[in-house]
């Protein structure tokens, strides 16, 4: 080893998660400094190293006993700083007005090889001021149910936060019934709700609103601060980000599940996966979440829960936005009048790929929406469908992948008579056809059937199944004939009608 190779692994053996923290340099009132509770037999379930190598961090510590001691909250490396952040939120349309971090805390920020800041948090890692009652513990259901579908997300190009490592804690927490322990490591470009907003919105605090507004345009929409109105051109980049966000979740058939104000990062990013969940057969009024007894989050609604979101943040930024309270809200109601434009624009460009036309021509979303329709008529699975249909447009004599998937396989047949009349307008070769779509309609998703399947197995202590998902997920558009199952939709008696909390 060379002296300088040999400095530097001192200097990471020293400091072996290179933190870089600045929201913890904010005000008392953002967050509770608190310490993480302890776990009496951690163990290493899975640590992401590809993740931890972009973060500047080595994965060889994270597997180290030290490094466990540290993803499951028993010790802390130096320049670490663990707060639980404050913020309040709309739940289910009631306002509560402090929520906070009850079952996680911010272990500090980082900058990774890019030179981009992110947060690393542990969720599952005790109680906080905001625990609300709660033991601020995690299951290892939803532990594990948040590593697969983030990183699946992240595979599929979509904006999320990520999970750099999950571990076992060795101690029991009581939900319906007793249930190992666990702890996650979040990574995100940052924690910021727009809950965080509300909370100071709530109390009056507009000095502590703007310094939030500050950091967040300083962190995430740089470009805001040389323009003359800085939080109006703020708001305007969230209400862009989020409504391309939400067309990126419909394209996949997502369904987030509990779209509460303090579950909508202003990064942009998908955060907070609860009772999230994919579709499998179509259906716009599809709903998952055991505590959406009226559909609010439904798989269709979720564009409209979100503009509804961002108005509830422009109330809070109402007192920056402009001089007087009737031109800020003329200003925030021109910016989130764009949202559907932003959406749309996004979800129809994005439908065209999924459908394989290269070109744009009137026509193309009424195409896109039946069929849907037709599929929703006649439970055809999301996915496989639309991946089939890849293959159908390089080689008509595939068309039976697809109609197959159509309880009455003639309602395929009627719409692909026009589809094809669409794709012979496009001037594009059949193979680059077929590869682009196949870019864009995956293979494989975290199927719910499957993420049950695992979650069963790591409460009775199996963990391969758990493995070998996440080992898949990572290439969702290949096509990896060595695990076709697990692109198969359920049977009958393996689907997935309800997906939990897990607090």
């Amino acid at each position: 080893m060379t002296p300088t190779e040999l400095a530097r692994s001192e200097a990471a053996e020293a400091v072996p998660i290179p933190f870089d923290n600045t929201f913890a340099r904010l005000p008392d009132a953002f967050y509770e400094r608190v310490s993480p509770a302890a776990a009496s037999a951690p163990k290493l379930l899975h640590a992401n190293a590809a993740l931890a190598r972009r973060l500047r961090i080595d994965p060889a510590f994270l597997e180290s006993p030290r490094g466990i001691a540290v993803l499951s909250g028993n010790d802390l490396t130096p320049g670490a700083e663990p707060i639980a952040q404050a913020y309040a939120g709309h739940q289910f349309g009631h306002f509560v007005p402090q929520l906070g971090d009850g079952r996680a805390i911010l272990l500090g920020e980082v900058v990774d090889l890019d030179g981009k800041r992110f947060d690393i948090q542990l969720k599952g890692s005790g109680r906080t001021r905001f625990s609300r009652g709660g033991d601020g513990r995690a299951a290892v259901g939803p532990v594990v149910r948040e590593y697969i579908v983030s990183e699946a997300m992240a595979a599929l190009g979509i904006p999320t936060t990520r999970s750099l490592a999950a571990v076992l804690t060795g101690d029991t927490v009581m939900r319906e019934q007793p249930l190992p322990g666990g702890v996650l490591t979040r990574v995100a470009s940052s924690h910021l709700r727009v809950g965080t907003f509300q909370y100071f919105a709530a109390r009056g605090d507009v000095d502590s609103l703007r310094i939030l507004a500050d950091y967040a345009i300083a962190r995430h929409y740089p470009e805001a601060r040389e323009a003359t109105d800085p939080y109006h051109v703020f708001y305007d980049a969230v209400v862009a980000a989020l409504a391309r966000l939400t067309a990126r979740w419909l394209l996949v058939g997502f369904v987030h599940g509990v779209l509460n104000t303090d579950n909508t990062a202003i990064s942009g990013e998908t955060i907070d996966y609860g009772p999230c969940a994919f579709l499998d057969a179509y259906h716009p009024a599809k709903v998952f979440s055991s505590i959406d007894h009226v559909g609010r989050y439904a798989f269709a609604h979720q564009p409209a829960v979100i503009k509804w979101n961002l108005a509830r943040f422009a109330e809070a930024l109402l007192p920056l936005i402009a001089d007087g309270a009737d031109a800020a809200i003329e200003a925030a109601n021109a910016s989130i009048a764009r949202f559907d434009e932003h959406f749309n624009e996004a979800y129809v460009t994005g439908m065209r790929q999924k459908l394989g036309l290269a070109s744009q021509m009137d026509g193309d979303a009424d195409l896109a929406a039946d069929l849907l329709r037709r599929m929703a008529e006649n439970q055809a699975d999301f996915t496989s469908t639309f991946r089939s249909l890849g293959e159908a447009a390089a080689d008509p004599g595939r068309d039976a992948d697809v109609r197959g998937r159509f309880a009455n396989p003639s309602a395929f047949d009627e719409w692909a008579e026009r589809w094809r009349e669409r794709l012979s307008q496009d001037d594009r070769p059949p193979e680059l056809r077929r590869r682009s779509m196949l870019a864009v309609n995956p293979m494989f998703i975290p199927r719910n059937h499957r993420i049950e399947a695992v979650i069963r197995a790591a409460e009775a202590g199996r963990f391969e199944p758990f493995h070998e998902l996440v080992h898949v997920l990572a290439r969702p558009y290949d096509d990896q004939p060595a695990y076709a199952d697990y692109a198969s939709p359920p049977t009958p008696d393996e689907e997935v009608r309800q997906t939990f909390c897990g607090t």
